[in-house]
């Protein structure tokens, strides 16, 4: 998995660093991310505050910009 820790049911969702992610957490993208269906990119550096975790553990759900919207762990650092 592109030299990434596995995450398991014990762990849970971890971010790019490999720290534990819980709900309610603030995290901060960590590059560029284009929006699927939009013509609008998401900035590294941009907080997405009180993630709510997803039935995967590779994905989280939270609000940027007023849009709700599933960002995957690989792309977050928790902050």
């Amino acid at each position: 998995m592109h030299g990434r820790a596995t995450t398991d049911d014990k762990k849970g969702a971890q971010d790019s660093n490999g720290a534990i992610l819980q709900n309610g957490d603030d995290v901060v993208l960590i590059k560029d991310l284009p929006l699927r269906g939009t013509s609008k990119t998401l900035k590294r550096g941009t907080k997405a505050k009180n993630i709510r975790l997803t039935d995967s553990p590779e994905e989280v759900d939270c609000k940027v910009d007023g849009m709700e919207i599933v960002l995957r762990t690989e792309f977050v650092r928790k902050v």
